[in-house]
């Protein structure tokens, strides 16, 4: 009882700061957003299907990768979703809440990972604050992203990123690999370096042999998890979308437009499924804490800080080499880099004003809580009204009142939010289900099933 109690004591705000976050993720978590966005609705139904009958909707057992529109989606927070439809069925809630838990273990990781680099429980502890009330993370903390799971992966894997625990670090990289698909692309980036280092390594010294295995086992996971990843490219209609940005001056323009001040602080992410309409992705506070961060960085004779930089210099490659930018979905990896450096920074600052340190230090928590706390208020009372459609929330009205007849799917597909909302059972989908032809990007859609039809346009 006694080591719970000072266990308690010794990690109060970190707890405190996890309670914090699960609130505001699971206030009014079924209704705001208003509605199940399609790829919400695709991640629903595919789990409940493997929760029902073992396959997904296109009648594949356990796959690896689900078909779903044609884009194939990855399998891990799907089906972290099966887990979850178990306890709550096939609900927004359920659909939801495997996020919630991913946002707490990134910012749970968050703190181990830069309490491990700068060996300061103060800069930690920044960290995960302003990282669990940041505007960036904060939507898709709380909504059936996969990038949710991505993000928590890597972040542990980071944390597990040394020479004894390589093998646990290469298991995490593939898993987020295998989560979303920025990570298949940062995955590589990061891992493979340090497998040829560790490699290296070996090949100049004489390598005890529980080293050499590791090494070799790293390797292995890293080659044997890429086969299926290879093969999904030559499938995935999705990726087509890296194909359109063109010449590598739009790489570059894209690439910066990550880091504009405008995007950044003023205007956000544009797609009101990212973000509240004209908001920032960041806090004002932030911008004066982001520079102290950096010039904190460059004057630390700690090199492991460095890191914190190279993944910030990384995080925008995703976005870049494809054509909506700025994207705060596929660099989310920049918002928990970013809140680390804007802890840096604070820290640097009461390091510069000691004689005030507890003082300072306070007054910036509170500025910080209350332009979470406005945010919040905001997001409570405004982001339905400014963001329903966004979120497809008329679907939910047709189909939680017609059980058939047609719908256009001129907009979207149509037949997802039938088979998420009245809970079709996916034997019935399959054998009484028509497609359409495979569109030119690759994706599919459903032209009826049951006693639904989904043409272009509806005729009266």
């Amino acid at each position: 009882m006694k080591k719970v109690i000072n266990f308690l004591k010794d990690n109060f705000i970190l707890i405190l700061i996890c309670l914090v976050f699960l609130g505001t993720r699971l206030f009014r978590i079924d209704s705001i957003p208003a509605s199940v966005y399609w790829d919400e609705a695709s991640i629903g139904y595919n789990a409940y299907s493997v929760l029902t009958t073992g396959r997904d909707e296109w009648g594949e057992f356990l796959p690896l990768h689900f078909r779903a529109f044609g884009e194939f989606k990855l399998p891990v927070y799907i089906y972290s979703v099966v887990v979850s439809e178990f306890f709550f069925g096939l609900t927004p809630y359920a659909v939801r809440l495997p996020a919630v838990i991913f946002g707490l273990l990134s910012v749970l990781g968050l703190y181990l990972v830069v309490l491990k680099i700068t060996n300061q429980k103060k800069i930690a502890l920044l960290s995960s604050f302003l990282f669990s009330i940041t505007p960036w993370f904060f939507i898709f903390s709380r909504t059936g992203y996969e990038a949710t799971a991505g993000l928590a992966f890597f972040i542990w894997a980071i944390y597990f990123l040394n020479k004894k625990t390589l093998v646990i670090a290469t298991l995490l990289f593939m898993i987020s690999a295998y989560s979303y698909n920025s990570f298949r692309i940062l995955t590589p980036l990061i891992l493979t370096p340090v497998l040829i280092y560790y490699l290296y390594k070996q090949s100049l010294l004489v390598p005890s042999k529980k080293e050499f295995i590791v090494v070799a086992l790293s390797i292995t996971i890293l080659i044997v998890s890429v086969i299926p990843l290879y093969k999904l490219y030559k499938q995935d209609s999705g990726l087509s979308r890296l194909q359109t940005v063109g010449s590598k001056k739009n790489i570059v323009t894209n690439y910066f437009k990550n880091f504009s001040p405008s995007y950044l602080f003023l205007n956000g992410d544009t797609n009101p499924r990212s973000q509240i309409p004209q908001t920032g992705q960041l806090y004002y506070l932030d911008a004066i804490f982001l520079v102290l961060g950096v010039l904190y960085i460059f004057k630390s004779k700690n090199p492991k800080l460095l890191l914190v930089l190279a993944l910030l210099l990384l995080a925008p490659i995703p976005a870049a080499i494809t054509k909506e930018n700025p994207h705060a979905l596929r660099v989310i990896l920049m918002s928990p880099v970013l809140s680390t450096i804007s802890a840096i920074g604070i820290y640097y600052l009461t390091e510069i004003f000691k004689k005030q340190r507890g003082k300072l230090l306070t007054v910036i928590v509170v500025l910080y809580a209350l332009s979470f706390e406005s945010y919040m208020y905001k997001f409570g009372t405004e982001y339905n009204k400014l963001s329903s459609s966004a979120w497809q929330s008329e679907y939910k009205e047709i189909f939680k009142k017609q059980k058939g007849g047609c719908v256009s799917d001129q907009f979207a597909q149509p037949y997802i939010f039938a088979l998420f909302y009245q809970k079709v059972n996916p034997n019935d989908f399959i054998n009484t289900r028509v497609l359409n032809l495979v569109s030119d990007w690759g994706f599919s859609t459903v032209a009826s099933f049951g006693s639904f039809t989904f043409p272009k346009i509806c005729k009266n």
